[in-house]
């Protein structure tokens, strides 16, 4: 078990508590991928949360392509943008960020 100032993560440090999510804690989580938050950030970790709520599911790369391009229009819904502000695998480390569990797809 990690902790991350005083919160629960698990070895990958993602939360082990969706309630313990904070803006200030994703600030730490991105800060400890080398990830400083920018408002294109913000913006798809909302994203994220979001489709959390209506789903209750992380998504994978795949359908967080298509809900980007759903939300947030075809220039952003593309995997070449999302993994400009997400390094590696995009749909893991935000939702990670997000304080969202690891999709259940992601390695």
């Amino acid at each position: 078990m990690t902790v991350l100032e005083g919160v629960d993560v698990d070895k990958e440090g993602f939360l082990r508590k969706l309630a313990d999510w904070t803006p200030e804690i994703a600030e730490q989580l991105a800060y400890a991928e080398g990830i400083e938050l920018s408002d294109a950030h913000w913006e798809v970790i909302h994203l994220l949360r979001d489709y959390y709520q209506q789903y209750d599911a992380s998504p994978a790369m795949r359908p967080l392509v298509k809900y980007c391009v759903l939300k947030l229009g075809p220039e952003k819904g593309k995997s070449i943008y999302l993994l400009g502000l997400f390094p590696g695998s995009p749909a893991k480390l935000g939702s990670k960020i997000a304080g969202l569990p690891k999709p259940e797809n992601c390695l």
